[in-house]
């Protein structure tokens, strides 16, 4: 098994498309070799971000392999989460055997399992898969939440490494990172305003959908906090903080692919049945992007609290 530091900034990557509704392989080759030039730690492409839900599995298949051959340094933690555990196990292995280095699995949506179906679920995936495995919280999206019981018995299991929170539930999120000190096992962000609060309380990084846009600034930050420089850390929280609002006026990721189109990065394409920004939307979160053109704040400019 892999090896992998899961602290840090891991962006949740889009899927660029072309005209013809196609995977645009060519830009998202690109997409990943500018996160990781700007100094990212892993990528995690065909989550939700990445519309891991309109792609076939041969297309998740195509987007793993692009993104690996892309990179030289970092880590893929490639998105084969599934409501059905075979269909779970199918893509996991297809992602591992495409070269991914570790797995985002979001947990079961729609058929809503007790918590011994959770815990069974995530199981299957990691005695037959043998790379590191992120289990992925996200209650707004599969209407139901991991239960901290869940969490802390997975995280026992040598292959399930790290927790994706995305609850907006701090006290949840505080209570796994507690429950799970003594293992090998990294809880990482998955909500970006909460980014800086979940390292506060001992969390190991964030998959970020804002560092898609501002990498440098995120990474500066979730350094930062890492260190201990909570001053500065503060400072680039509260500089990202009016965008990170405005990459989720819509669903996700409907703002984050107008953001890329507006910097210049990926074309704003986006798979039915979600749809492109609204104007009105798109005004703001433009003007939102040049309030941060230039370089990020440094050490030295940041408040310092009386």
């Amino acid at each position: 098994m892999t090896d992998i530091d899961f602290s840090g900034v891991f962006p949740a990557m889009v899927t660029p498309f072309t005209e013809d509704n196609e995977i645009d392989t060519e830009t998202l080759r690109e997409d990943a070799q500018r996160l990781e030039k700007a100094g990212v730690d892993g990528l995690v492409p065909v989550g939700s971000t990445g519309e891991s839900a309109t792609l076939s599995h041969a297309e998740h298949v195509e987007v793993i392999e692009a993104v690996v051959d892309a990179v030289e340094d970092v880590p893929v933690i490639a998105g084969t989460g599934s409501n059905n555990t075979a269909e779970a196990l199918d893509l996991s292995q297809q992602a591992a055997d495409a070269g991914a280095d570790a797995l985002l699995l979001i947990s079961p949506y729609y058929n809503k399992p007790e918590p011994e179906g959770m815990y069974q679920h995530y199981k299957a995936v990691a005695d037959a898969v043998d790379v590191p495995q992120i289990v992925y919280n996200v209650p707004s999206r599969t209407g139901r939440n991991i239960e901290v019981e869940t969490a802390v018995r997975l995280a026992e299991h040598d292959n399930i490494r790290g927790y994706k929170a995305a609850s907006g539930d701090l006290n949840r999120i505080s209570e796994v990172i507690e429950r799970t000190r003594e293992e090998d096992f990294a809880v990482l962000s998955g909500d970006d305003g909460l980014t800086l609060p979940t390292l506060s309380v001992g969390g190991h990084g964030a998959i970020s959908v804002v560092a898609n846009v501002e990498p440098e600034r995120t990474c500066a930050m979730v350094g930062a906090a890492l260190e201990g420089d909570y001053a500065f850390a503060r400072a680039l929280h509260h500089e990202l903080a009016p965008l990170v609002r405005q990459l989720f006026v819509e669903t996700n990721p409907i703002p984050v692919k107008a953001a890329m189109e507006i910097r210049g990065y990926a074309p704003g394409r986006i798979r039915s049945p979600l749809t492109e920004l609204s104007d009105e939307h798109r005004e703001e979160l433009a003007a939102r992007l040049a309030e941060l053109d230039g370089e990020p704040a440094t050490p030295d400019e940041a408040e310092v609290p009386n």
